[in-house]
């Protein structure tokens, strides 16, 4: 195992800036094996926790390596879950210091992974300091495959917690939900995605005689006017209207005289719980149809809600008990991992201010990463507790 792990960083006590620092230190560009996860397992085993870790899958979606936490608690007890992941998108150029080499300037940490969601990962390390075994049963869910292609990450350790009969009560997704101040947004629910590629076969010619060639560009940009003009719906109590954006077209035609032969186009759906990524899919299977258009869709993931209640009604409370904030509760934004969680059990999103993921300088507030911690584990306790 590497020193940087066996230092006194993954030691138990260490604060959770120092925890982050040591998660952020194990370069983990997505899809994320090794040393990141060894750093997990030294930080969880002297927790009491046994582990579970799988490398799957191969390129170029994998391999993926997965981690799989738990605690048991007393017999009958409640199961709290806590979902995250340890990759992360690449770093890109222009930062002001090594991404994979945490530094610290006054309350800010600097490193790739300090929002999008190492922090989060070792805010929740941290809380389980303050929950104790007999509170109930205690896992965590954490995948090296979450900004990349999820093939092999959240949806392997749900197929491994339905083989060990492993079903928790609640799932809390430590996704970067904050967007001012910590606290102020927390997610009940996302949009479903589908992205959809098109195809259109014509008949070559000569622009000089076209009606001896059969333009499949006409016939696309017609389907696409076509699809564009409906209006899918007009939202509903938690979620924003569902909306259908073109995000590619092309026909590869270098010739200025020639009429092509083929044209393609690529459409994405976001689209909320009056929908589903099946029934759009026909939907444009149809319209194709009548423009002789092929459409292969790929389902990205359902769109789902967790009807705010009990456990929304924890988190905010656990929130407002270290902030003082009022939450707004949303169902904005992309989506996440919470989208597989949903099949296990009740699933909420909270987490760190969103402002720098996936930017260069990526940083979080030390404090903010401390108060994480504590609504934390007033959030796990909570929802340990039967009603």
């Amino acid at each position: 195992m590497n020193d940087m792990v066996k230092s006194e960083l993954v030691r138990p006590g260490a604060g959770v800036a120092e925890l982050a620092e040591a998660l952020i230190a194990c370069p983990s560009v997505t899809p994320a094996t090794g040393l990141v996860f060894d750093c997990l397992e030294e930080m969880l085993v002297p927790l009491g926790f046994a582990i579970h870790r799988a490398v799957v899958g191969e390129a170029p979606d994998g391999p993926v390596e997965n981690l799989f936490a738990i605690r048991t608690g007393p017999e009958g007890s409640r199961h709290f879950a806590y979902a995250g992941h340890v990759d992360v998108v690449p770093p890109g150029e222009g930062w002001s210091s090594a991404p994979f080499a945490p530094e610290r300037r006054g309350e800010l940490l600097y490193g790739r992974g300090a929002v999008d969601m190492k922090g989060s990962v070792a805010a929740f390390i941290a809380a389980l300091r303050d929950i104790p075994r007999e509170a109930g049963t205690i896992s965590l869910i954490i995948t090296g495959d979450e900004e990349g292609a999820a093939t092999f990450g959240t949806v392997k350790i749900i197929e491994h917690m339905r083989e060990a009969g492993i079903n928790p009560d609640l799932i809390l997704v430590g996704e970067p939900t904050s967007v001012n101040r910590l606290g102020d947004m927390i997610k009940v629910g996302r949009r479903g995605s589908v992205n959809m590629w098109i195809e259109v076969e014509g008949q070559q010619g000569h622009v000089a005689y076209p009606h001896l060639a059969d333009n499949p560009i006409t016939r696309l940009v017609a389907m696409l006017s076509e699809l564009k003009a409906i209006k899918l719906d007009e939202g509903t109590d938690w979620f924003q209207p569902s909306n259908l954006e073109v995000t590619d077209i092309a026909c590869g035609n270098p010739a200025t005289n020639v009429i092509p032969q083929k044209a393609s186009a690529r459409i994405s759906i976001r689209f909320n719980d009056l929908h589903t990524g099946e029934s759009l899919s026909k939907l444009v299977r149809e319209i194709g149809a009548k423009h002789g258009a092929s459409v292969r869709p790929v389902i990205s993931g359902e769109a789902f809600l967790t009807p705010p209640g009990e456990f929304s009604a924890i988190v905010v409370d656990a929130i407002r008990a270290e902030t003082g904030l009022d939450t707004e509760i949303s169902t904005s934004g992309g989506t996440s991992d919470a989208r597989f969680l949903k099949a296990l059990a009740p699933v909420i999103e909270f987490g760190l201010c969103n402002a720098t993921m996936h930017k260069k300088d990526e940083a979080v507030a030390i404090p903010d990463l401390e108060a994480l911690s504590r609504i934390y584990a007033r959030i796990a306790i909570a929802g340990l507790k039967r009603a």
